[in-house]
């Protein structure tokens, strides 16, 4: 591709971007001083052999209404948090551009750094954005955050074994997290802590915006924790709700242990619990059931 055809073209995917977040409702976007700089400078000439690069020139002509200005220290800090993602329109996006979108809010959120300073990584979400089967955890770990990916330690591993005896894979399901960073442990110490309410508060617009997005026919809640970030209740009993169906913005919940609970508890009787929550998930979702799976704890324990 032509070096011009190729600047078209990066050109034509920023004023997509730009169209995007004004569509939501955005009004200012925060870049450096010496972007907004460059960007001033541009002024892209229309080539009339190229209907891309035409009509990139007559996109930034048109002077949308976003408000591009410099993030300056001297200027006060916007909390996108503040804003409820929930009366955000992503209406008319395809699935992987809105989460991209929700990708941004949550980078662009400066609340966040301020409460997990310790965090190395935002930890999204991955898998299959028409998946009917979404697994939702706590918060990532410390491997999570060093990779930037849901359960990718010792407790994703066994999460992976779990969708396998359901008769799927990774790339079947869509997996995250209500909180998007690794709350902060005290310099030198080691494992993970309990998201705080704040924490929790600051993360669940952005959880909920993935909800709608993918919109499974299932959720699977892990641990007490991510039920209270799901519900928004504090003080969740995962022993006395689990195995009993939920709502969630008019999509069944199953709220069930984490996998990290039966790393710590490997008994039989907890797992076989895991497994009949996740029986009931196939049963909801028509997936087949084969004797085996039926079977699978009958003689174990």
């Amino acid at each position: 591709m032509a070096q011009s055809t190729t600047s078209a073209y990066l050109r034509e995917s920023v004023i997509r971007y730009l169209e995007i977040c004004e569509n939501l409702g955005q009004r200012e976007m925060l870049l450096s001083p010496e972007t907004v700089e460059a960007l001033q400078k541009f002024q892209p000439q229309a080539d009339e052999t190229n209907p891309v690069s035409s009509r990139v020139s007559a996109s930034m002509q048109r002077q949308p209404s976003l408000a591009i200005r410099a993030d300056e220290k001297a200027q006060d800090a916007r909390d996108v948090s503040s804003v409820s993602m929930e009366s955000r329109k992503l209406d008319g996006l395809s699935k992987a551009a809105g989460l991209e979108v929700i990708r941004q809010e949550i980078l662009s959120n400066r609340r966040l750094p301020e409460l997990f300073r310790r965090a190395q990584n935002m930890v999204f979400g991955t898998g299959n954005t028409d998946a009917r089967i979404m697994f939702i955890g706590e918060a990532p770990g410390a491997d999570e955050d060093r990779w930037g990916e849901p359960f990718v330690g010792a407790a994703g591993k066994l999460l992976d074994k779990m969708i396998a005896a359901m008769g799927l894979e990774r790339k079947d399901v869509y997996i995250c997290n209500v909180v998007k960073y690794r709350p902060d442990m005290p310099e030198g110490s080691r494992g993970n802590r309990k998201p705080t309410p704040e924490e929790l508060a600051q993360c669940r617009p952005y959880v909920m915006q993935q909800i709608a997005v993918i919109r499974p026919e299932v959720i699977v809640g892990l641990g007490a924790t991510a039920l209270e970030g799901l519900l928004d209740q504090p003080r969740v009993s995962i022993t006395r709700l689990r195995g009993s169906w939920r709502e969630l913005d008019g999509i069944p919940l199953m709220p069930t242990f984490h996998p990290a609970y039966l790393l710590h508890n490997d008994s039989i009787s907890e797992k076989r619990k895991v497994w009949e929550d996740l029986l009931q998930v196939m049963e909801k979702t028509g997936m087949p059931i084969s004797e085996k799976q039926l079977r699978f704890f009958k003689n174990k324990g």
